[in-house]
């Protein structure tokens, strides 16, 4: 069965680019030009993967609210901004309203394209621990691979596709430094060291907002993180 993509761009010429390239690798695109025709499709039926530009036509800040009201229909489906805008402060915003990758459009096809390919294989990696691996346990935490839920002190904390497989990573090796290299190849994702930390600020950041004495994820300055089991 052909994997399902939707790409909101409000650039003809680039979203059939886009479109064009994805289908050759086998996929079902749909091509929407601005948020409200897009979100009307997802409430009737969500794709497996969206690729989002940030500013759609006059809708400057269209991409980010549209993200906002995905995330609010799936907090697990896959997310990639893509586009333009390339300050810090973009990619930052776009992380925390929960997308998985932030990429500029300077990014060759076949490099998107391997973008696309890293995130399935993490959905179909995680479909296969689903038979060896049901649930982790570690103290006040409990995470269900098969739910793809992670829960605190009897709490369900919220994480995305990407946050879920960083706290797999890291719960799985209780004590041991992940480095941010093998944070994202657990996570079968490509992004640069930064990105990793702005995902790992904002599981930090949902794990104190459901306990405020939360301390069990720690960086290591200059090597990575860990779970504190203590």
């Amino acid at each position: 069965m052909q994997r399902q993509i939707a790409i909101v761009e409000d650039e003809a010429t680039i979203r059939h680019n886009y479109e064009d390239a994805l289908r050759r690798y086998g996929y079902h695109v749909n091509g929407y030009s601005e948020r409200h025709t897009a979100l009307e499709a997802f409430q009737r039926r969500l794709p497996e993967l969206v690729i989002i530009d940030v500013g759609l036509g006059e809708d400057v800040e269209g991409g980010f609210e549209l993200c906002r009201e995905l995330r609010a229909l799936s907090r697990s489906l896959p997310i990639i901004f893509l586009t333009a805008r390339d300050s810090d402060f973009d990619v930052i915003s776009g992380l925390r309203l929960g997308a998985d990758d932030y990429l500029t459009k300077d990014i060759s096809l076949p490099h998107l394209v391997a973008r696309v390919v890293a995130l399935f294989r993490r959905i179909e990696a995680l479909a296969g621990d689903r038979a060896e691996e049901k649930k982790l346990q570690r103290g006040e935490l409990v995470l269900s691979v098969e739910r793809m839920e992670v829960h605190w002190k009897g709490k369900q904390i919220p994480l995305t596709v990407t946050e879920f497989w960083i706290v797999h990573s890291l719960v799985r090796h209780p004590g041991h430094v992940r480095t941010r290299q093998q944070l994202m190849e657990d996570a079968n994702v490509l992004v640069d060291d930064q990105t990793i930390t702005s995902h790992v600020k904002r599981i930090r950041k949902k794990f104190h907002s459901s306990d405020a004495d939360f301390d069990h994820l720690n960086t290591v300055y200059g090597a990575g993180y860990r779970w504190n089991p203590g």
